[in-house]
């Protein structure tokens, strides 16, 4: 039998994943000024000791003003690189590979965390020295609120937004100081990046609104100044809301990644929504429900993508690439669920070694336990010892 296309290795420039499942980023808001702590090793290990290829750190901001929330990482500062360091370390001690997303939340900044209601702080929600409220300003590429209950962001100054393509770079430098292997710039769901590329964020006047040429120029010039800073060998994603349900479309989309791929950026990740709403807002949710976006990209743009979006079982993932939708398959949700997937997914599609896919501490142990007759996992369903 073939082996699986899933668990097929795949080399993006220099690096080479021993498979194509992604644990995608996830905001924990768990980071203190910024900083990680043991959550986040936590939270990372578990994932790249399941058996994943690549396992990529949730956003991590560029400046101290784009942070969402409280929670926040960040690569705003020097010393913020020793926490993301361990993080990396332990990934590749699990052996996966190891990615981080930046980005920067723009006019989106500054909220509760989602399971506070996601409204805008103030100054009484938080101890004003020890969380910087003083540097924690709202921007955006114009001042036009997010919603109706939002205050309103300043509009970023050419000299701002200049200073904000330098910090990305910045923050990629100090990633490959970490050792991380690959760098992902955050694009989508309504943050800063996309809030430049959308008609209804972006109403300027220069060279950074009005068309769609100058409106993407911001994103562009950000993925080139990250390419530079950032290790010729090592690949570069791109997360983008590939239709946003408000004015932003596939076609849209083609004209961006075909740029972006001059610029330098690999694979695009390929998301939807968040200029009105959440992420994937316009679109009734449902399996595999933005792996379009990335089919349609890669066909029509000649670009490799990455498929997110309620992929959850294994003939699911393993379908997508096999069809030619996609070139990796990212979960999310599903790996909070179980963070064994992939090495589960293998045994449910005849990898026969999927166990070597885990750190032995895990395989050798699980191993030995195949040997009972007639076992069956718990993830295949009712059996009848449940």
């Amino acid at each position: 039998m073939d082996r699986p296309l899933l668990f097929t290795p795949i080399t993006l420039r220099e690096l080479t994943l021993k498979n194509r499942v992604v644990i995608a980023p996830m905001h924990q808001y768990a980071a203190r000024n910024g900083f990680a702590n043991d959550w986040h090793l936590m939270n990372a290990g578990r994932y790249a000791a399941g058996g994943a290829g690549l396992v990529c750190v949730e956003s991590t901001k560029v400046s101290r003003e784009g942070c969402g929330t409280l929670g926040d990482l960040g690569l705003w500062r020097d010393e913020h690189v020793e926490g993301v360091r361990r993080i990396r370390e332990l990934i590749h001690r699990c052996g996966a590979k190891a990615g981080i997303q930046l980005g920067h939340s723009g006019r989106k900044s500054r909220l509760t965390r989602p399971w506070e209601g996601g409204r805008p702080l103030t100054i009484e929600d938080v101890d004003p020295v020890a969380d910087d409220w003083n540097t924690w300003e709202l921007v955006g590429p114009s001042a036009i609120p997010a919603d109706s209950r939002s205050p309103m962001p300043r509009a970023l100054t050419k000299a701002d937004i200049h200073r904000l393509v330098e910090a990305w770079g910045a923050a990629a430098r100090r990633a490959d100081a970490a050792g991380f292997d690959m760098v992902e710039i955050h694009g989508a769901h309504g943050y800063l990046i996309h809030q430049f590329l959308s008609e209804h964020a972006n109403q300027r006047s220069d060279e950074y609104g009005g068309s769609l040429e100058n409106r993407m120029r911001f994103a562009i010039e950000v993925a080139e100044h990250v390419r530079s800073q950032w290790p010729a060998g090592k690949p570069l994603f791109m997360r983008l809301s590939v239709i946003d349900a408000a004015g932003w479309e596939l076609e849209h989309s083609i004209k961006l990644a075909r740029e972006l791929a001059r610029a330098g950026v690999d694979v695009i990740d390929c998301s939807g929504g968040g200029i009105h709403g959440g992420a994937g807002s316009g679109t009734t949710p449902g399996y595999g429900y933005q792996v379009p976006y990335a089919e349609g990209l890669r066909r029509e743009a000649g670009v490799r993508t990455m498929a997110v979006g309620v992929i959850v079982h294994a003939r699911q993932a393993e379908a997508i690439l096999q069809e030619g939708r996609a070139d990796l398959v990212a979960l999310a949700r599903e790996a909070l669920y179980n963070p064994n997937w992939p090495v589960d997914a293998a045994r449910k599609l005849g990898v026969a070694d999927h166990f070597a896919m885990m750190p032995p501490n895990y395989g050798w142990w699980l191993g030995k336990r195949e040997g009972i007759p007639d076992f069956v996992p718990s993830t295949y369903g009712d059996s009848q010892q449940a």
